[in-house]
């Protein structure tokens, strides 16, 4: 059924309310943002000492995403950097964004493995997109 929402109801005014349904659907998917598939590419390119090596790797990583992945980080990311760039007023530097979007945009398969070393490598790719946005995606 489709439902209706009305954004003007009051319940939508606390911002912490609309992320938190943001994130509640991007954990729901069956799938990642990052597709499992993708998860240790990216690990292993934010990995890679040499910088303009590694933007070049999570760049093409980024435009090998299946097309619906691609076009919807390329949106989200877009927004995030917008959200970035009031961090004056909301308090969301890149850190910030990427702690709260990192785990939730990729994530292993199987959450096995030292889940705290992946949080680290998880946000540091968020941030490198949130970065690098302009470069990842040219418009």
């Amino acid at each position: 059924p489709d439902e209706q929402l009305d954004l003007d109801d009051g319940r939508w005014e606390d911002i912490h309310v609309v992320t938190g349904a943001l994130k509640l659907f991007l954990r729901e998917l069956p799938e990642p943002l990052v597709p499992f598939s993708h998860f240790d590419k990216f690990i292993a390119a934010i990995k890679i000492q040499d910088l303009s090596l590694r933007g070049h790797c999570i760049r093409e990583l980024v435009l090998s995403l299946p097309p619906a992945h691609h076009d919807t980080m390329k949106v989200l990311f877009r927004h995030l950097c917008r959200v970035v760039e009031h961090k004056e007023e909301n308090r969301m530097s890149v850190q910030s964004v990427a702690i709260v979007f990192g785990p939730t945009l990729l994530r292993p398969a199987s959450e096995e493995g030292n889940m705290a070393m992946h949080m680290v490598f998880q946000n540091q790719v968020v941030e490198h997109i949130l970065n690098h946005y302009g470069y990842i995606f040219p418009d």
